[in-house]
């Protein structure tokens, strides 16, 4: 077999596998913007979907990872190559985690819901929600980057990671305040704190894409 051949037949093998990474990254974006919308109309339909997607997550996980494992001891890899093959593993470790976040938001509705629908008035529910538009805007920007190996873009990820945080920083002074003001929302503001720090969380794996 020729190393023409060889070679183009790799290069099928991580095209493959680099789609599957999209897919799965895909499937996490959705899974975190449907945990984000489970919590804010309290929905346990939604949060058990949530749930359902993380199987998918995991699944896909494995299978890439062992392809990953399948072309490195068929092909032997060297430099370059290596190195994009190390980095489809990390990418595939992070969105993994990042489904991992949004199945622990859906799990706190669950919780939320178990426990009696709280007290949502004067929390600042919009502002959660913007923080995760913040992190999905990011998880995308970062996955486009992976798609077409652009560096200018994985920059203009890291550059915008402060944004979450200052997000995530304003909004738990809201909530601060909110159960000071009223301590019937202290658990309430206790449980969006958590989800708040998932989101961040998911800003954090972005930049690490």
């Amino acid at each position: 077999m020729t190393d023409k051949h060889l070679s183009t037949q790799f290069d099928t093998e991580l095209s493959d596998i680099c789609t599957r990474v999209l897919e799965m990254g895909g499937i996490v974006e959705a899974q975190v913007a449907q945990a984000v919308v489970a919590l804010i109309q309290f929905s346990a339909e939604t949060a058990s979907q949530v749930l359902v997607r993380e199987e998918q997550v995991n699944q896909l996980e494995m299978v890439i990872d062992r392809e990953l494992s399948t072309i490195i001891a068929r092909r032997q890899p060297t430099a370059r190559d290596l190195r994009l093959l190390i980095a489809v593993s990390k990418t595939i470790a992070n969105l993994e985690r990042v489904g991992d976040e949004a199945a622990r938001i859906a799990r706190k509705v669950q919780r939320m819901l178990n426990d009696g629908e709280p007290s949502r008035v004067g929390l600042p529910v919009a502002d959660l929600e913007f923080e995760s538009g913040l992190a999905i805007r990011q998880l995308r920007k970062a996955l486009d980057a992976f798609a077409r190996l652009d560096v200018e873009s994985a920059v203009e990820v890291l550059k915008q990671d402060h944004l979450i945080d200052r997000e995530f920083e304003a909004l738990m002074r809201k909530l601060v305040t909110c159960m000071v003001q009223d301590p019937s929302t202290i658990s309430s503001s206790i449980e969006l704190v958590f989800v708040a720090k998932a989101l961040e969380r998911v800003g954090d794996h972005a930049k690490n894409i």
